[in-house]
C-alpha cells in the first residue's frame, strides 16, 4: 500500500487498555505534505518576537496540520519534472501567503521526489519572507510492504534509531515540563527490532490501540542518519528510513475503518503505518525543544530518503 488515511484528530499514546471498537473513518491525509507546521499547536496560539499569533483551530481546542486548509488542501505549481534517466523527479512549489491559517510572513516552499534505482528521495525546502514565522512540514505516506492488499502490518518488524520518545497528553500534545523520555521498559521500545503487534496493545493512539507517538531520532539533528528500518517477512520486501529531522512520528492506522481503496482493497485499522520525520510536536509552545523559527533569509530543508530491499 502507497498511501491510505490518517490518525484521529484526537488522543493520546499512553499505556492504556480502554479503547473504542468502532474507529471513525478519517481519510483526511493520503500521503500529501502536511504544514505549515504539521502535528499540534495548543489551543491554536503562539508567541513569536513578543506578538501572539491565533491559527486555525481544527482539533477540539487546537490547531493540527497547518490548520483546516493546511498545505494537503491547496494547489501545488509543477516547477521542473524530469521523466528519463537514472533519477526522475518533479519539483512542487507552494508560495504560503502572510496570515495564511494565521500564520505570519510569505513562506515559499518547494518539494521533490526523487526516484532512483531502489529508493525514494523526498526533498523539502522553505525560505521565509519578510517576517519570521514556524515551519514544521511533514510527508504523511503509508506503508504496507505485504501490498497494500495484505491485511494488516501487526506482523512486520520495526527497528526504530530513537531511544527517547515525547510523552504526550489526552490531546495529543507534550506533557508540560516532561521533555523526552526513555523509551526502555516500555512499549514504545523498538531499539532492537520487534514486530508492530508485539506491545501494541500496551497503547492508544487516539482513543484506540495503537502507536500514534513522536520518537526523537539518535544522532546530530540535521545530518542524514538512520530513521527506521522495517521488514514483512512473508513477501521478504524491507523498507530502511534515513532523515535528517530530530523527530519521527510513529502512526499505526489506528483510525482506520473498512475504507475502500485501490483496485477494491478494503483497508481497516492496522492496515499501514507512517515513518514520518519532523520535529517536536508544539514546539513553538516549548522552548526547551529545537526551535522551528525561520528567519527572512533563512532555509528550512528537511530531507528523508526510503530504501528498498528485497
Amino acid at each position: 500500500m502507497g498511501i491510505s488515511p490518517s490518525r484521529s484528530p484526537t488522543g493520546a499514546p499512553r499505556s492504556c487498555r480502554s479503547f473504542s471498537p468502532t474507529p471513525k473513518n478519517d481519510t483526511s491525509f493520503f500521503g500529501p505534505v502536511a504544514g505549515r507546521v504539521a502535528g499540534r499547536i495548543a489551543r491554536g496560539r503562539f508567541v513569536l518576537d513578543g506578538k501572539v499569533y491565533h491559527l486555525d483551530i481544527n482539533d477540539g481546542r487546537n490547531t493540527l496540520q497547518g490548520g483546516g486548509r493546511g498545505f494537503n488542501k491547496v494547489i501545488w505549481t509543477v516547477k521542473e519534472y524530469v521523466a528519463g534517466g537514472d533519477s526522475p523527479y518533479v519539483t512542487l512549489y507552494y508560495r504560503s501567503f502572510d496570515g495564511e491559517q494565521g500564520f505570519p510572513g510569505d513562506l515559499d516552499v518547494y518539494v521533490t521526489y526523487r526516484l532512483s534505482p531502489y529508493e525514494l528521495g523526498v526533498h523539502m525546502n522553505a525560505t521565509a519572507l519578510g517576517r519570521a514565522t514556524p515551519v514544521n512540514l511533514l510527508q504523511h505516506t503509508y506503508w504496507n510492504l505485504g501490498g497494500h492488499g495484505a491485511g494488516d502490518v501487526l506482523g512486520h518488524t520495526l527497528r526504530l534509531h530513537a531511544s527517547r520518545y515525547t510523552p504526550l497528553d489526552a490531546e495529543m500534545l507534550p506533557s508540560s515540563g516532561r521533555g523526552a523520555a526513555p523509551v526502555a521498559g516500555t512499549p514504545f521500545d523498538f531499539l532492537a527490532p520487534t514486530t508492530v503487534g508485539a506491545r501494541i496493545r500496551g497503547v492508544v493512539g487516539g482513543r484506540v490501540l495503537g502507536y500514534d507517538a513522536n520518537y526523537v531520532v539518535d544522532g546530530e539533528p540535521g545530518e542524514m542518519r538512520p530513521v527506521a528500518r522495517a521488514l514483512d517477512g512473508a513477501s521478504g520486501r524491507t523498507l530502511e528510513l534515513w532523515g535528517n529531522q530530530p523527530a519521527m512520528q510513529l502512526y499505526t492506522a489506528n483510525w482506520l475503518n473498512h475504507t475502500k481503496g485501490k483496485g477494491g482493497a478494503v483497508y481497516e485499522r492496522y492496515a499501514g503505518f507512517c515513518l514520518e520525520t519532523q520535529g517536536y510536536p508544539d514546539a513553538v509552545n516549548h522552548p526547551e525543544f529545537p526551535s522551528q523559527i525561520i528567519r527572512p533569509g533563512q532555509v528550512y530543508r528537511h530531507d528523508m530518503v526510503f530504501k528498498f530491499s528485497f
